[in-house]
């Protein structure tokens, strides 16, 4: 069984995949296991056990309206079939997750693969094309590296089922392409993710949970909280919280002269964001290391909502915090901008909670946490309107990657 075998290849080559991630961005083993391997296994195991019944044919019921016209009973059933050849179009940020996490779905519904990762990563690029060719055939799986000109190339073929992780603005040019050809996409992409946190939250558990969230792989993830809104006053309570956590967290040493402490892809990303702080007061954090492209989790204020640093997703570890007085002038705000992937709300009042959920759009999220969303094999993962369309893990991977046929049988 396909699934089995890409189990075995990651399992078999743990050492050489940790080796790359951390040549790539400076991953500790025991982050990188767990995010890049360990998740894997686990969505492997989850759709081994549960694909014979997630392939079956699905019955629909029975319909008065069909027998009325047919003058008798009919079997309504819904059969998947996969879609054909699969295009995946993978980032830098996790490069073994995202490369292969949307394969296992595509792989379980029977398509062939093409996979192009990130050129950023070029370690983890070229273990990717080395293991796969070892462990797959080439006319099934395969792997097709290159710098944007092989992406731009690929996209000029037709593809039965195009799978994009990335910017909003790249996105774009993978939905035109795809439509040339009316190729389905699914598109997780990204945007500014809120982090709301009002009076009544539970300070000290809001500043380590969302520190958790920001400060897991430098920030560099797509449902990281990308800026942080607190009622105004509770401001100088939870930014308190927050230095006391940093300092528990990194025992008063400079964060970027930490081994393990994830560094930035690119000269070119490290440099935006290294801009950004200029773009606000610096209240906790703000070290950084040019030789090693490492930034230190940066609290910034003095912000507005026409900042430099609140007009594009900040995917690094700089965190810019603006205030509000009432969850009505919040919401408008937030439901201002274009739709999140992510939503964090912290409170412990129901009347809020609701009211957050029920006004505002966004692709998902957690109430009192951050990130533990996308953990869930029950939940689909993706965004809405500017942050994608979409959705997969556990069974919604199957049956996204795969074409469900309407099929009547008279009886």
């Amino acid at each position: 069984m396909q699934l089995q075998r890409l189990k075995a290849m990651l399992i078999e080559n743990d050492q050489a995949i940790l080796t790359a991630l951390f040549n790539d961005l400076n991953k500790p083993e025991s982050k990188a296991r767990l995010t890049e391997i360990d998740m894997l296994v686990h969505e492997i195991d989850f759709m081994s056990e549960n694909l014979d019944e997630l392939a079956k044919p699905k019955s629909a019921g029975q319909s008065e309206i069909t027998e009325m016209v047919m003058g008798t009973k009919a079997d309504a059933q819904i059969i998947h079939e996969p879609y054909g050849v699969f295009l995946n179009i993978s980032p830098w940020n996790y490069p073994i997750l995202l490369s292969i996490s949307p394969i296992i779905g595509a792989m379980a519904a029977g398509n062939t693969i093409i996979l192009k990762p990130s050129e950023f990563t070029v370690h983890s690029s070229a273990i990717l094309a080395e293991l796969i060719a070892e462990y797959f055939e080439p006319k099934y799986f395969t792997v097709v590296e290159g710098d944007v000109a092989v992406n731009q190339q690929l996209l000029t073929e037709k593809f039965d089922y195009i799978f994009f992780t990335g910017s909003v603005q790249v996105g774009k040019i993978v939905m035109a392409a795809a439509a040339k050809h009316l190729t389905p996409v699914t598109l997780e992409l990204g945007g500014k993710s809120p982090c709301i946190v009002d009076e009544t939250a539970d300070l000290k558990l809001a500043a380590e949970r969302i520190l958790f969230g920001k400060v897991f792989n430098s920030g560099q993830t797509c449902i990281a909280p990308d800026y942080l809104l607190i009622q105004e006053n509770v401001k100088d309570r939870l930014v308190e919280e927050i230095r006391q956590r940093i300092n528990a967290i990194y025992q008063g040493k400079n964060p970027t002269e930490i081994a393990d402490h994830v560094k930035v892809v690119t000269p070119r990303h490290y440099q935006r964001l290294k801009a950004f702080l200029n773009d606000g007061q610096v209240l906790v954090g703000g070290e950084y290391n040019d030789e090693t492209s490492k930034l230190a989790f940066t609290l910034i204020d003095e912000v507005n909502w026409q900042s430099p640093v609140m007009q594009e997703e900040i995917f690094g570890s700089i965190f810019p915090m603006l205030t509000f007085k009432t969850m009505n002038e919040e919401i408008a705000q937030v439901k201002a901008n274009a739709k999140p992937l992510a939503l964090y709300l912290f409170t412990q009042d129901k009347a809020t909670e609701e009211q957050v959920l029920n006004e505002v759009s966004f692709g998902g999220g957690c109430i009192n946490d951050t990130f533990m969303h996308v953990t869930h094999a029950g939940l689909p993962f993706g965004g809405v309107g500017d942050s994608g369309m979409g959705g997969y893990h556990g069974a919604h991977s199957f049956y996204e990657m795969s074409h469900g046929k309407s099929v009547i049988k008279r009886i």
